[in-house]
């Protein structure tokens, strides 16, 4: 049997850092907002120090991201950061830019190499070129099929290989992308992304005299008008369209889910199985790790009694776009898009989660609604069952007040006395919730969203069993499946528009935004990101 691979975790916080580990994680990977792909990690020096340390002492790894596309401007940064990166001490070091590589290589020689999916690595012929010049270990894009990461490893036996198991998919190549920044002003390969991909638009007719109609295509007129999106939240712009007879290729990828394909990529003796997802929530973390942890687990325990449909369901206790194979069978099909609609989705979401104990009660901060009645499910990351507990109302953690409703927000707490809990006694209880457990409770779908799922669900489980069936049988649940989505798509739902940030741009100097560095608008901000230390900057 292969030794069990790595489960790498996506850490945007240290919150989110301890909390994979505590569900299983064997190491975690995180940035600064100056030097890898997201703009938006919330996590200090200081904190990135205590991570370390903390991963440490539990013998599990770190990883830090320096996966950036160097501009110029950034060559200057580098040497602070290779000391910032001595000082930390991570495990390793994952690069996309080959400059940046080979300044790394010779400024900062002990430090582990790792080439990030970034740097589009697609056959055995690239991953013998990174091993030459140094590389611990690679990470294959999400493009490589199942049959050619076989193939890599067989070729190339002495360098660790990392893939994509889980997580959001980019409609281009491993990332490299600029509609954000040409849609949004906002620089998709400097961590900046915008998903304009994912927005949702309209086709539009423009019909002799000039004005603008709606479109309802056909076979017979669809050859005779020029053709403009509209996106949702933008009214009256519109963006010129190239359509052809399948229509329009709107950008919006289900999200990654290899949990089906587990047993054949644990036997092909793959390293590392990484999870996308450093700007997810800590239940997001939390819920992923722990269920391919168990998977995993119970794999090299006893393949012959594995059977995905164990795990699939709590991975849709977690807000998903629709999950796909992606490219693992070689060919992405229909099934790997969703055409309806963007937005993730699930019967459950974070309730909150275990911020400290008492000697008779857990202190729990809140990160979503409660009112009196709620069933929250604690997610212990000892028990394959949630503990469940039904809240009839809620003491604040400060003034001891007593409600019947709560809200999030600016840390609020309530305070939860152990004898609530009757399925454990309190000691089992302080033992099975450790600081940081997540819970969650149910969400009130509409019937929209429950088509939704049902069609997400169908389609997966259709992907899965690669529609080996006779062709009249297949025809017809991917009929009955396209019949789903549409009555979904009848169905409109409001939801929240992208953000674009404050007048078209974040503000915190993406290395992407040219907007940013050269428009006089913002020459106060950037005096100000200048005098910031970068302990600030990370």
């Amino acid at each position: 049997m292969t030794a069990k691979p790595e489960l790498l975790m996506p850490a945007g916080s240290l919150e989110k850092l301890k909390t994979a580990l505590l569900y299983g994680a064997d190491a975690v990977y995180l940035g600064t907002p100056d030097m890898s792909l997201r703009t938006q990690s919330s996590i200090t020096l200081e904190e990135l120090q205590e991570g370390v340390a903390y991963a440490h002492a539990l013998g599990k790894k770190v990883y830090l991201t320096l996966n950036l596309f160097s501009h110029n401007r950034d060559i200057e940064k580098l040497p602070r950061f290779i000391e910032t990166i001595r000082q930390v001490g991570p495990d390793g070091v994952i690069v996309a830019d080959p400059g940046v590589f080979q300044y790394v290589k010779e400024q900062a020689p002990e430090l582990e190499l790792h080439v990030s999916t970034q740097a589009n690595v697609c056959s055995w012929l690239t991953v013998d070129f990174w091993q030459k010049q140094g590389a611990a270990l690679v990470v294959m894009a999400r493009e490589v099929s199942f049959d050619e990461i076989k193939e890599i490893r067989e070729r190339c036996p002495n360098i660790r290989l990392e893939i994509f198991v889980h997580g959001a998919m980019c409609m281009t190549y491993s990332g490299r992308c600029l509609l954000s920044n040409y849609m949004a002003e906002r620089g998709s390969n400097q961590g900046n992304c915008a998903h304009s991909c994912r927005w949702d638009y309209k086709v539009h007719l423009r019909l002799k005299d000039g004005s603008i109609k709606d479109l309802h295509l056909t076979e017979e007129t669809k050859e005779l008008f020029e053709f403009f999106l509209e996106e949702e939240y933008r009214p009256g712009e519109y963006f010129p369209l190239e359509q052809d007879g399948r229509g329009a290729y709107i950008l919006n990828s289900k999200d990654l889910c290899l949990l089906p394909r587990l047993p054949e990529i644990l036997e092909a003796g793959i390293n590392s199985l990484k999870v996308e997802g450093r700007n997810k929530s800590a239940y997001y973390v939390a819920s992923v790790t722990r269920v391919y942890r168990l998977a995993i687990d119970d794999w090299f325990r006893d393949p012959e009694n594995w059977k995905v449909e164990d795990y699939l369901e709590e991975l849709y206790a977690i807000p998903n776009r629709g999950y796909s194979l992606g490219f693992h069978e070689g060919r992405l099909t229909n099934l790997g898009h969703n055409y309806y609609n963007t937005h993730s989705l699930s019967d459950w979401e974070s309730a909150g989660f275990v911020k400290a104990w008492e000697d008779d009660a857990l202190i729990f901060e809140i990160k979503n609604f409660l009112e009196a009645g709620e069933l929250i499910q604690f997610i212990s990351p000892g028990l394959r069952v949630p503990i469940r507990v039904r809240m009839q109302n809620f003491e604040d953690a400060v003034t001891g007040k007593i409600t019947e409703k709560v809200s999030a927000g600016q840390g609020k707490a309530i305070r939860i006395p152990l004898s609530i809990f009757h399925t454990h006694t309190p000691e089992e209880i302080k033992a099975l919730l450790p600081v940081m457990s997540v819970a969650r409770k149910q969400t009130v779908l509409t019937e929209e969203h429950k088509t939704r799922l049902i069609a997400d669900l169908e389609s997966q489980y259709l992907e899965i069993e690669g529609l080996k069936t006779d062709v009249a049988t297949r025809e017809s649940r991917l009929a009955e499946n396209r019949e789903l989505q549409a009555l979904f798509k009848q169905k409109k739902v409001v939801v929240k528009g992208p953000r674009l940030g404050l007048e078209g741009c974040c503000g915190k100097g993406c290395n992407g935004c040219r907007l940013f560095w050269f428009d006089p608008k913002f020459e106060k901000a950037r005096e100000k990101l200048e005098k910031k230390t970068l302990a600030a900057r990370v």
